[in-house]
This record gives structure tokens, C-alpha cells and sequence, in this order.
């Protein structure tokens, strides 16, 4: 067993039978559906032992985006358009994006939000990377959410509100 900087435990790289080499073609795709929301992943980081660079191969089909517009407190992210063709929303304004193109999404608030639609008439194959936290906050500015989440020893804490939902520091709390 190995214990990461925060004392939990990790994989130990030494005892793993790796390759550091992954064939995108040969990934196992997990895929998701939902109204104008459809993906299929392919887990890139691990598979080559990186524990502190978060990298995903994703497949979005015409039409469709991955996810909704969205902003990260924390994580940074950076896509490498592979083939297909899309639009890059970040902030108020709209990119056309195509095979080759790298685009950034820093952390930060509502200006660095970002979304990529396929627009095209092929798959959008990107690779989407990120620096890696235990824990981060994302804003949602179409729909008013955010999401807190954490990684925990024990499993993983997530919650989903919007502000409205806020409380006040105290409530609940015994005097």
C-alpha cells in the first residue's frame, strides 16, 4: 500500500502491470445519453499511470454536446480536437473548432464557461484533459447550479443546488 499526500491510499505504479502505451482504437467506451447530452469515454490518465493529470478520449455524435456549459473553481481543462468538427462556447462568445485545434478552459467563474456542441455531420473525437483535485466546485450559468463535490476515503461527497438554495452560516445549528 501507498499513502498519497492527503494520507490516503494510492496505487502503488511499482506494483502494477502497466503499458504506457494506449491505442484510443482499442479503449473500452462507456456511453451516456440524456435529451441533447450524449458521450461515449474512454479512461486515458490511468491506463498510462498518471495520477495527477486527469485525460479522457470522448466521442460526441451530430447534434449533441457532452456536457452542459459549465465553469470549474479548480480543475483546468484542455481539449485536443481530433477529428470532426464543432463550436467551442467559452464566455459570451462562440468558436467554430475542427481537427487540430487545442482549446482552454481555465478555472474561474462565469467568464471561463465553456460548452462544445458537434456540429458537424461526423463523430467529434476530442481528448479532454485536466489538472486532477480532490475536491472542486463547478458552476452551471444556463440552469443557475453548482455542483461541490470531494473525493473521500471512504466513497465520494457530492451535492447539486443553486443559490437560492443557500442557507445561512448558523441554521441548525445548537446555540
Amino acid at each position: 500500500m501507498v499513502l498519497d499526500r492527503g494520507g490516503r491510499e494510492g496505487i502503488d505504479l511499482a506494483q502494477v502491470e502497466m503499458d504506457p502505451v494506449v491505442r484510443l482504437s482499442s479503449l473500452a467506451l462507456t456511453a451516456f445519453s440524456r435529451g441533447g447530452y450524449q458521450r461515449s469515454l474512454g479512461e486515458v490518465a490511468t491506463k498510462v499511470g498518471l495520477r495527477q493529470i486527469g485525460a479522457r478520449y470522448v466521442e460526441v455524435p451530430p447534434g449533441k454536446s457532452a456536457w452542459p456549459c459549465h465553469v470549474h473553481h479548480v480543475v483546468e481543462e484542455m481539449f485536443v480536437i481530433l477529428a470532426g468538427g464543432g463550436e467551442y462556447r467559452f464566455g459570451e462568445r462562440t468558436w467554430e473548432v475542427g481537427a487540430g485545434d487545442v482549446l482552454g478552459a481555465p478555472r474561474g467563474g462565469k467568464e471561463f464557461a465553456h460548452k462544445l456542441t458537434n456540429t458537424g455531420s461526423t463523430t467529434l473525437k476530442y481528448l479532454a484533459i485536466s489538472s486532477k483535485s480532490v475536491a472542486d466546485i463547478c458552476e452551471y450559468p444556463d440552469s443557475g447550479k453548482f455542483a461541490a463535490g470531494s473525493e473521500l476515503p471512504d466513497g465520494e461527497f457530492l451535492f447539486i443546488g443553486q443559490m437560492e438554495d443557500q442557507r445561512d452560516y448558523w441554521d441548525g445549528e445548537s446555540t
